[in-house]
């Protein structure tokens, strides 16, 4: 009697075994089984900001302007780079930011990125300046660039202090080919404008440099912009006024190209009530007048990343499957614009949006 009970008992667990394995491969396809296995997720995966994460060792750390500190980060096989690039730096709080490289895109193992502490900012400057030192590693995503050096008749280059930092290897790359090129660059003094050696150098040759320090002169003027020449590329990385600054006075015939330190101030109380749908999840969320969609979304889906919540780091970009949207950023593109948004800034037009999330 004991080997047919035997056989049984070898039978039914086989079977048990059978039944969970097949199981586990109908969940991985579809999370929400027994519901219909939904198309591979587009929210959360955006064409213009790699998933890739690297941890880089931070060789050196050193001060290059009053209140700047450079940090150099080394690892294998590192994806080339432009200048105009920056960096996503994951920091050990699990804040993302964005810093410019301004190293050399010839070195195939070091990124360089540079940053200054910001008084009263939201954190992540501080934790860059008091967390971060030589022989610890750090997470970081990218290159990207959304602010390339394009091919121009003549560049003109207005950098307000740590705004030097995308500039810098376009700089050096167009002084290498003899282009024709300028740059004004203010600060609040020469001290606190880094890499200020090294730019007068480029620029020795033809008074190609203008350095304004507010100490010593007030703010960089502006108005002499206006006898830029037609063709001439023009390149702006500062403050809010002096970007806003630079815009006003360029005569038309001239290309410019904005690189911000956050984006254009964004009010989201001018707009009234609407509603959400999160397609996958199989909820919709109230989004108040006065409240963003990606406050109201993380109140269901806590999940969902989110950096800068000013609408130019990309991170809380999502798909949009119906609904007019109200876009408010200063990066997406105009095809990226057709079928999706940043949720931190951007609204809706009419009454309700659908995501896919």
């Amino acid at each position: 009697m004991a080997l047919p009970r035997l056989r049984t008992v070898v039978l039914v667990s086989g079977a048990a075994l059978l039944t969970r394995r097949a199981l586990k491969r109908r969940i991985a396809r579809s999370p929400l089984w027994p519901m219909p296995a939904l198309a591979e997720p587009v929210s959360g995966h955006s064409r213009r900001r790699p998933t890739t994460i690297r941890r880089l060792l931070i060789t050196e750390r050193v001060p290059v302007a009053d209140g700047v500190v450079q940090l150099r980060l080394e690892g294998t096989q590192l994806p080339r780079w432009q200048p105009g690039a920056h960096l996503d730096l994951v920091l050990p709080s699990g804040l993302v930011r964005q810093y410019s490289l301004c190293g050399d895109p010839d070195d195939p193992g070091t990124y360089t990125v540079a940053t200054r502490l910001v008084e009263g900012g939201r954190g992540g400057s501080r934790e860059v300046h008091e967390q971060l030192q030589e022989g610890e590693e750090i997470e970081v995503r990218g290159p990207r660039n959304r602010f390339p050096l394009v091919e121009a008749e003549a560049y003109v280059f207005v950098a307000g202090g740590i705004g030097i930092t995308p500039v810098l290897p376009m700089l050096r790359s167009l002084a290498a080919r003899g282009a024709d090129w300028r740059l004004l660059y203010g600060g609040r003094s020469r001290g606190s404008m880094p890499f200020l050696d090294e730019i007068e150098k480029l620029g020795a040759e033809g008074g190609r440099v203008t350095v304004v320090a507010q100490d010593e002169a007030g703010h960089p003027d502006t108005a002499a912009l206006a006898d830029i020449a037609p063709g001439t590329a023009v390149y702006c990385c500062g403050p809010e006024p002096l970007m806003d600054a630079v815009t006003a006075a360029l005569p038309e015939g001239c290309t410019l190209h904005l690189e911000r330190f956050s984006a254009a101030s964004a009010d989201v109380a001018d707009s009234g009530a609407f509603e959400v749908e999160l397609h996958r999840s199989g909820r919709t969320v109230q989004v108040a007048a006065g409240q963003s969609v990606l406050s109201a979304v993380r109140a269901e889906l806590p999940h969902v990343a989110y950096s800068c919540e000013q609408g130019f780091c990309g991170t809380c970009q999502q798909r949009v499957l119906e609904g007019e949207i109200d876009h408010r950023d200063e990066l997406l593109t105009d095809d990226e614009r057709g079928d999706s948004m940043l949720i931190c800034v951007s609204r809706c037009r009419g009454g309700r949006l659908v995501l896919d999330l």
